[in-house]
């Protein structure tokens, strides 16, 4: 979920408790972790009252799991649109690589700082149920570059899984230091790799 909620007055009508919340919860957990943000700051930044996070949520930690399935569902929407410009399946890899670089872009409130789920999941402990929403994520990821280059190399499917994982790594690389640099120049250049990678094939 990115920073760019629509208003609470939108349309002369508040928007249902619910997607306030998980507004304000992508904006505070993106901005300032998950930790450091109490259910207090998450209800005021609402614009709702303590009670109202609780009928939607039991618990801080449900919060946590609708804001990365949130999270999950934004970036599968921003790949969907790209892969609708996509001809054929190169270009469909190279279409999860710009999806990345699209979530970069977002105008964040404090800057980039990577990965929103990978940030999240760093900050819960082993054997949390969030943790497992990221990994899901991740492996999706990778499947869905799988596919892409399945259909590039019909005959050759070892090689297609051994360079999925190779091209899921460079991505997940590129996207831990576009974080700490703060931009997408990384994803970019990563892109870039990918492309080369694809046009030696």
């Amino acid at each position: 979920m990115s920073e760019r909620g629509a208003s609470a007055g939108e349309s002369g009508r508040r928007r249902p408790a619910r997607e306030r919340l998980l507004d304000a919860a992508a904006r505070r957990f993106y901005a300032d972790g998950v930790a450091a943000t109490g259910i207090d700051t998450i209800t005021a930044d609402a614009g709702v009252a303590k009670m109202s996070l609780y009928n939607n949520f039991s618990s801080k930690a449900e919060l946590v799991r609708a804001y990365l399935d949130a999270r999950h569902e934004e970036w599968l929407g921003l790949y969907r649109a790209r892969l609708e410009q996509a001809h054929g399946p190169r270009d469909g890899v190279l279409a999860v690589f710009d999806a990345y670089a699209d979530h970069a872009a977002f105008a964040y409130e404090r800057g980039f700082r990577g990965c929103g789920l990978l940030n999240a999941a760093a900050e819960l402990p082993a054997g949390d149920e969030g943790r497992a929403v990221v990994r899901a994520h991740k492996e999706e990821v990778e499947r869905l570059i799988g596919g892409h280059l399945e259909q590039l190399l019909p005959d050759r499917p070892d090689e297609a899984h051994a360079l999925a994982e190779h091209l899921a790594f460079l991505l997940e690389g590129a996207m831990a230091r576009a974080g700490l640099e703060g931009d997408g120049d990384r994803l970019q250049h990563a892109r870039s790799l990918a492309a080369a990678l694809l046009d030696r094939l």
